[in-house]
């Protein structure tokens, strides 16, 4: 019986043991049949879940301005179609140390590249440093960023076309080749510390000054120069008192001394020169011709109503999408489209750029521009 017992007391043993190692076969051991069934010993890998193409910073200026407000959403709504994560920053209006904080926490935030329309160009020097330090690529954005070398690349539109397109107007409008004149002309460029402004200044004027220098055309107030001709951010309401002052001291008037011509450089100071001249009397009727850019929805409204000659038409849409593409190319480790490599420099070298075409948007071509491709609706210019 001790016998007996103890050989079943070893047999049970051995079962057990095998039982506890079963989930690891000996090297002996015979392959387990195939099954089209999932085995529940092995765990299948999970699917990778989508990931972020990353996180990209978007600064833009204010959103005091309608073309800033439709540049921030365009570029986000494009990257996010793109597969990026976006952080849209506003610096307030037109506030450059809140701009400087808010690039400050993008850089220490994990944004992957930055996308920046700079309130003043030579105010981002220090805080991109700590970009350039961590390897963040920098698009600077419709407005070059002077001074650092951390920027990459510059997406813009031909900012030089844009003035001369605006100068051309006027020579055509006002037929100074073949007019008797002279004709009374006043100038109002943007703000001094924007580098686009010696683009559209001097497009403009490289048109303008062989009649001013020839006497067909007179500048009655003197002010010619680009620093005299300024108007700090691109301001409305200062571009209204400026012009109230040229109005007041040349006599400006329907009935006074004859304003033919404003060269404005942009929407924002044109309307505020067209602001004066309708306080002034002015009607659609005796208007002098004045230009602009960016076809902001109040000014096309008087393009309609006649108190505006002509706008020239960024598509930020155009502009969003190469940028988009060009943030694209840099995440995947190639090189983005650039068709301008002479052009800008912005005291640390050229800047390789990309340029997109404007348009000049009057009252007969404003439909086909901005309804029918749908930038604008009829609504909005109603």
């Amino acid at each position: 019986m001790k016998k007996i017992l103890a050989m079943i007391l070893a047999t049970t043993l051995t079962l057990s043991l095998t039982a506890c190692n079963g989930s690891t076969p000996s090297s002996s051991a015979a392959p387990a049949p195939e099954s089209s069934a999932p085995q529940s010993s092995v765990a299948e890998p999970a699917p990778e879940a989508p990931t972020s193409g990353g996180k990209i910073g978007v600064s833009m200026p204010t959103q005091s301005l309608q073309r800033w407000n439709q540049d921030g959403s365009n570029m986000k709504a494009e990257l996010e179609a793109a597969g990026y994560e976006v952080d849209l920053q506003y610096a307030g209006d037109n506030d450059i140390p809140t701009q400087v904080s808010q690039l400050e926490n993008m850089i220490s935030g994990g944004c992957e590249a930055l996308v920046i329309a700079a309130i003043d160009g030579s105010a981002l020097t220090e805080v991109l440093k700590g970009a350039k330090d961590k390897g963040i690529p920098v698009i600077s954005y419709d407005r070059l960023i002077m001074n650092s070398d951390a920027v990459s690349y510059y997406a813009t539109f031909d900012n030089y076309k844009v003035g001369t397109f605006q100068g051309e107007f006027i020579k055509t409008a006002l037929d100074l080749d073949n007019a008797a004149g002279p004709f009374n002309i006043e100038l109002v460029t943007g703000a001094p510390d924007d580098n686009n402004v010696n683009f559209f200044f001097g497009g403009a004027m490289d048109v303008l000054n062989p009649y001013i220098e020839s006497g067909k055309l007179v500048v009655p107030s003197g002010q010619t120069e680009k620093a005299q001709c300024a108007t700090p951010n691109w301001s409305t309401e200062e571009s209204q008192k400026r012009m109230e002052n040229l109005i007041t001291s040349n006599g400006y008037a329907p009935n006074g001394t004859k304003l033919d011509a404003v060269l404005c450089s942009n929407d924002s100071t044109s309307y505020g020169v067209q602001n004066a001249l309708l306080a002034a009397g002015y009607t659609a009727e005796n208007m002098p011709v004045i230009t602009g850019q960016d076809c902001d929805k109040p000014n096309v409204k008087n393009i309609i109503a006649g108190t505006q000659s002509m706008s020239v038409f960024k598509d930020t849409r155009t502009l969003a999408a190469q940028v988009v593409k060009m943030v694209d190319a840099i995440m995947k480790g190639s090189e983005p489209e650039i068709n301008d490599t002479t052009t800008y420099d912005n005291g640390t070298g050229i800047i390789p750029s990309f340029l997109c075409d404007p348009v000049v948007c009057t009252v007969d071509n404003y439909k086909e521009l901005l309804i029918d491709s749908g930038y604008y609706t009829e609504a909005d210019l109603a």
